[in-house]
């Protein structure tokens, strides 16, 4: 085989992780809006909101993610296996993204097919694009320190689009829509379809593939589903993406329904105030009239800033003590803050931003390891079988990811709906439904982090297998 260097430019990793940017983009709001969209936008009952983000969900992960990653690794063409997919899906995944957020005129049970139909489609269209999206990480280069920055460079990249998301949006929701959120949320998914469909064509433009498997390397479906099963590390990654993302759906979700609903307006007016007036000083006007929105924002802002600066130390962490001990030890810390948020009351606005951030930075080291954890199991199943077959694992992956935000947003909707939460109203909540709202952002998430904590004491993968790893299939592909 012809030595081809695993050196990546700056250039490189920086389109790379455009295409993350773009993928986030309808992610973050898929994780932070789509529940709070179907009910108090769209006008779904929580119940109905339940169903179709839990029966299409898992639809999409369990059907058309092992599908897709099939094909893509069957997928032959002069730009590779996995570029042509994110080049052929970039226009019709900003157009559909589009559509799943809009609001048109049906009468409750249009409504519901109309959801049923666009969210089914997004799904179908992300997983077609993401997945060898996801997939290209682990042909890009084999060198594993090149894959831990190349995670860093993208997953920077992530935090700008939740950062953006989670935020700006529901200010500029409120500010271009006048006041009518249906309006205002259509205007801004059209111009993040626009940009995140630019930022997809870069990304097919400036990458390329190193690792191509021999001829000889083929093998079938069933073989390669045969070799999933036995391959330890991909259960247990599998499982723990799976965790993670009903994690962070549920929590994600759950933060609009905490702040309309628990969290004291007087006294995050007053704390927010000064915050406020600083930024307008510098000319930073985003955030809009509404105290809970922009505390909203705010909150968001201070997590995932710190979020930035733990991506920043993590490479540094994971190439001296491995990605399994980091990720584990910096998941279980994460998840101290926030389970803290159940001991907060109304009036504790400080506490709650000072718990973010530090979950924020915590969890922002963990954030790189997942995805390029995933690639090393791509290496460990080529390691033991002599075949690669690396889009049906991230696809195996794409399925704990679809898993887990389809069952944390069904809990989601389905526990509010559990504690008589009332969507649309503009009254006071009851009680029942002010405490679902507090336990939804501290006691529920939690659990699935604990255990995927627990899981991580059984993987294999650590850093003398890692090196193990790398430096025996070196030698296997060059000879």
């Amino acid at each position: 085989m012809k030595s081809i260097s695993q050196k990546l430019s700056v250039g490189e990793k920086i389109g790379y992780s455009l295409g993350d940017l773009a993928a986030n983009l309808v992610f973050q709001t898929l994780v932070t809006y789509l529940a709070f969209f179907y009910t108090d936008i769209y006008g779904l009952e929580a119940n109905h909101a339940s169903a179709i983000m839990l029966t299409v969900g898992l639809i999409a992960a369990f059907g058309f993610n092992p599908i897709i990653g099939a094909i893509a690794d069957r997928t032959t063409s002069k730009w590779g296996k996995f570029r042509p997919w994110i080049l052929f899906t970039a226009i019709p995944l900003g157009i559909v993204a589009l559509l799943a957020f809009s609001t048109p005129d049906f009468e409750y049970r249009g409504k519901i097919i109309y959801a049923v139909i666009t969210y089914t489609l997004l799904l179908l269209l992300y997983a077609a694009n993401n997945l060898p999206y996801s997939a290209l990480s682990g042909v890009i280069t084999g060198d594993m320190g090149e894959r831990n920055s190349i995670s860093a460079y993208r997953f920077v990249a992530v935090m700008f689009a939740q950062f953006f998301v989670q935020v700006f949006m529901l200010p500029i929701i409120e500010s271009v829509g006048e006041g009518d959120k249906a309006v205002g949320i259509e205007i801004v998914m059209t111009w993040l379809a626009i940009i995140g469909t630019i930022m997809l064509l870069i990304t097919f433009f400036t990458t390329r593939e190193r690792i191509v498997p021999k001829p000889e390397q083929k093998s079938s479906v069933k073989e390669d589903l045969s070799d999933l099963f036995k391959n330890k590390p991909w259960v247990i990654i599998l499982t723990v993406t799976t965790l993670v993302f009903v994690t962070l759906a549920m929590k994600g979700g759950s933060y609009v329904y905490y702040f309309k609903n628990y969290v004291d307006e007087e006294r995050l007016t007053s704390f927010i105030s000064p915050i406020l007036d600083f930024l307008s000083s510098i000319g930073v006007n985003f955030f809009g009239e509404d105290p809970v929105s922009a505390g909203f924002g705010l909150f968001n802002a201070g997590g995932i800033i710190f979020m930035i600066v733990g991506i920043g130390l993590s490479k540094r962490l994971a190439d001296k003590y491995g990605k399994r001990d980091i990720f584990k030890i910096f998941l279980f810390i994460s998840t101290l803050f926030i389970i803290f948020f159940y001991f907060f009351s109304p009036k504790s606005v400080e506490f709650m931003f000072a718990s973010q951030i530090l979950h924020g930075f915590f969890y922002g080291i963990t954030i790189p390891l997942l995805w390029a954890m995933i690639a090393d199991v791509a290496d460990f199943s080529e390691w033991k079988t002599n075949r690669r077959a690396t889009a049906i694992i991230f696809s195996a992956m794409m399925v704990g990811l679809k898993g887990g935000l389809s069952i944390g947003s069904a809990l989601l909707t389905w526990i509010l709906g559990l504690y008589n939460y009332i969507p649309q109203s503009d009254t006071v909540q009851a009680e029942s439904a002010i405490l679902g709202t507090k336990m939804l952002v501290s006691i529920y998430p939690a659990i699935p982090f604990l255990l995927a904590v627990a899981l991580l004491f059984f993987y294999e993968i650590d850093k003398k297998m890692e090196v193990k790893l790398e430096a025996e299939l070196k030698e296997r592909r060059a000879n």
